[in-house]
This record gives C-alpha cells, structure tokens and sequence, in this order.
C-alpha cells in the first residue's frame, strides 16, 4: 500500500512563506527558512529554554514571544497576545510577525531586563564568556541601562559530581539540565526545589548527576551556571581552537569537540549544531578523561557558522559571515576622517586642544544628565 503523505501547511513568517509538515512549531518553521538561506537566520526569534532534543522543553524563557496576526485561513483573526514560537504549532495560512513588530521587539528587551535582574555580572571570569547565549540575547535585543536596584539572590556553589560545579547565582531556570537528567537517569529523582524567586537547581541534581552521562548538563546550560571543573580558569574559548574529532567508545557515539590551546587538549565537549544545541551526548570517559590527542582521530576545524569570537583570526573570511546588525552598526557610526584640519606637532598647542576638548564633553555631559 503506497503511503500517504501528510498535508503541508503553509505559514508566511515575516513576509516569507514556507511549508511544514503539521506539529511544526513556529520556531521549527522559521530555523527551516534560515537553514534554506543562511541570510535570514537574524529572523530565528532566540530560544533560552527552549532545546530541540530535549523533548517538552520550551516555554519558559518567553525569550521567543512573536505576534501571530493571523490565527489560519479558516481563522484569519490575531492571536490576542504574543505566544511563544516553541511551543506554538503553526496552522495552515498562519501569518507571524518577529522582527518586523515592534511589540514582539520591546518585549524582548524587557525578557532580556528580567533575565539580567539576579544574573551576576561575571562575565570577565565566566568560562561560559563567549559562547554564552544569553551574552547574545542582551547583546542583539537588550538595553545598554538597568532600572534594577534592589540587592541580587545569592546561592553558596555546589559540586555536584566530582567533575561540575553549579553556579545557581547565575542560573536562569531554564530546566534544560532537568531535562537532560531526566533522559540520562532511570528515575526521577531531579527538579526544581522552591517557588518564585527562591526557585533553584539543588539536591535533587546531586543525585541524578551521578552517572556515566552527567557531564551532558554543561552542555546544555545556555549560562554559565554548571561549568566543567577540569577546565575551570584554564583559557578563554577565543584563544582555543575546536577541532572535530571521535574515537571508538562504547558507551556513546564518540563523536565529539576537542578543544586545543597550542598542543594541549584543554577540554572536549559534544558536538553542537547551528543552533548551539547537542546533536548526541556524549560520556564523561570522551569528556573528561581523554585529553591526549593520541585518544582521537582528528577531522578537522570545526565550523563555526554563526558570528562568534571563537571564530577569530582562525577562520576564512567566506566560511563565517559578519551578523547583519554589526554591518548596520558600524554603518551608522562610520565617520569620515577630516584631512583638511592642520597636522599639529606642537606640544603645547597639542595640550591647549586636549584641555579643550575635556571641556567640551564635560558640558555634554553636564547637558545631558540636566535634561
């Protein structure tokens, strides 16, 4: 019996139409167009919770609202609120709007402030620094002010397993290292302790992390919060060079990330896709105990496709492309360099202009804060 092929539903998502196969979320829908065309991957509305292999993950974060401003062909009418694209199927004739609303945009600036409201800023010592997607998320959607005054929740660091440690300082409830342990251990015996803001990652952890899979959450964590002991304070990742590599293990597929500083594998990690999510898990012997680069066979550099710092002077110019907003950005802020103003080399003349000049952007100054 020949087999039936499911009807695809199309939705038009900031002005392009695509076609899905039913149950696609929204998300799912809008990583298609920029798996098609690399050029539109800045209309992928961010996920911070929200993590493909995991399943029922997303949801949480909001960090992927958008505007549905027609529900489907049956039901052209809006969606009466914004709804998160993870979660959300999409209908036959659906219309979204992400970039192109303003709503969807201020909201996102706001999800940004609230993430940030007990986050710490740890960057400068964070081995997350980097490849951290919430360093994204403020970067591309949020503000450069905080109206936020009031003293941040604060959490004592915990080891859990002789190889993580969790930062709950800097964690953002995402669930997705609850997720993961769910599938890496027989019983569940994780979750989230307390409610609201006393909401934390705590001893149930502790005892699902104890397995041959645990080292798994660190990957998944969008944040600094869970951090590899065995790499902690050792490099930043935009001085290390990743290299794709695998070895015949026969607990996972092998398949993984090694990361070099000079000749020293300093740390390996699963493989992740475009969208930094895990494509398999991997064990803790590839992860933290195959450090010699006799225990691999060397693939090659891995492809970093999404504008990074790890991609820096490491690169081809054709294999990673500069973000559009850098472009603009730059664009905007470009000034043309002035060759008709005298070449001066006097000292004192040089010092009367600076005292000038300090005079000047303390009145703006001044002005600015006085309006």
């Amino acid at each position: 019996m020949e087999e039936v092929k499911p009807q695809l539903l199309k939705i038009t998502f900031d002005g392009i139409e695509v076609e899905v196969e039913p149950g696609t979320t929204i998300m799912q829908a809008a990583r298609k167009i920029a798996e098609a065309d690399e050029s539109q991957g800045h209309l992928v509305p961010p996920a911070m919770c929200y993590y493909k292999p995991l399943p029922v993950s997303g949801g949480k974060c909001r960090a992927c609202l958008v505007k549905v401003s027609a529900g489907s062909a049956k039901d052209p009418r809006p969606m009466p609120k914004l709804v998160p694209s993870c979660i959300t199927q999409v209908q036959d004739g659906m219309i979204v709007e992400n970039t192109t609303n303003q709503a969807v945009l201020d909201t996102r600036k706001s999800i940004v402030e609230f993430l940030l409201i007990n986050h710490p800023l740890d960057c400068p010592i964070c081995d997350q620094a980097g490849e951290c997607h919430l360093q994204d998320f403020a970067f591309e959607h949020g503000s450069v002010k905080t109206r936020y005054e009031e003293e941040r929740r604060t959490f004592d660091k915990i080891d859990i397993g002789p190889h993580v440690q969790l930062h709950m300082t800097r964690c953002i409830l995402c669930y997705r290292c609850v997720y993961t342990a769910d599938q890496i251990t027989d019983g569940r015996v994780h979750g989230v302790m307390n409610r609201g803001d006393a909401s934390e990652i705590s001893t149930y952890i502790e005892k699902a992390i104890d397995n041959d899979f645990s080292g798994n959450v660190i990957d998944v964590c969008p944040v600094g919060a869970l951090t590899d002991k065995t790499f902690r304070f050792k490099n930043r990742v935009w001085f290390s060079k990743p290299e794709d590599a695998h070895r015949d293990c026969d607990k996972c597929c092998g398949k993984t990330t090694v990361w070099y500083r000079g000749d020293e594998i300093i740390r390996v990690t699963a493989r992740k896709n475009t969208w930094g999510e895990v494509n398999d898990f991997i064990c803790n012997t590839c992860r933290f105990e195959k450090k010699k680069t006799s225990d691999w066979v060397l693939e090659g550099p891995t492809k970093v496709k999404r504008s990074s710092v790890i991609s820096a002077n490491k690169y081809r110019k054709d294999l990673v492309a500069k973000p559009d907003f850098a472009l603009k950005l730059a664009a905007s802020q470009f000034k043309q360099i002035d060759d008709s103003r005298p070449y001066v080399t006097d000292e004192d003349t040089i010092r009367h202009q600076s005292i000038e000049n300090n005079d000047k952007a303390n009145h703006r100054s001044l002005a600015a804060n006085n309006n």
